[in-house]
Parts: C-alpha cells; structure tokens; sequence
C-alpha cells in the first residue's frame, strides 16, 4: 500500500550549517525541532567552548536522547500508576 502523503522539503540552519530535511513533517515541526537543537548546540558549546563540531553534535544527541528517554519513563510509570489505582 503506497503512501499518498507528499514529502516536503524544509530547509534549516543549525549552528551555523544550513540543511535540507525531506519528510513527511510538517515543515513548521522540522524548523522547531532546528531550533530545539540549534539552541542546544549553542547551550553545551558555551559550557564546553574547545569541543569540535562533530563531538557537539554527538554530546547534543545525547542529551535529546536522555530527555526523551526520561521522559517515556515518566509516561510509562505514570500508565502503570493509573492501572493499579484502576484495580
């Protein structure tokens, strides 16, 4: 079954890079989810100005995928909370 949805393009620019991203987002997702790293990269850079670009980008995709990571534990146990009270 083919997808009827059409891709977009949306061009970004995070730290100073400019991208192209192509998907299925709304582009006004994709340049809020730019901004949300951009600013992130700009955030670990001022408190660790000698790491290079490609470390930053590492260390920012850490710390995204920690907050996300906390945050599908506290939906999951939050579940699990309402399922007992619901027993």
């Amino acid at each position: 079954m083919a997808d009827d949805r059409q891709k977009s393009r949306t061009t970004v620019k995070i730290y100073d890079e400019q991208y192209t991203i192509v998907g299925y987002e709304d582009p006004q997702h994709i340049r809020k989810v730019a901004r949300y790293v951009d600013e992130k990269m700009r955030e670990i850079k001022e408190t660790n100005p000698f790491l290079d670009t490609k470390k930053l980008a590492v260390l920012t995709a850490v710390n995204a995928v920690n907050e996300y990571m906390k945050l599908q534990n506290k939906q999951s146990e939050q579940l699990q909370k309402e399922n007992e009270e619901d027993e």
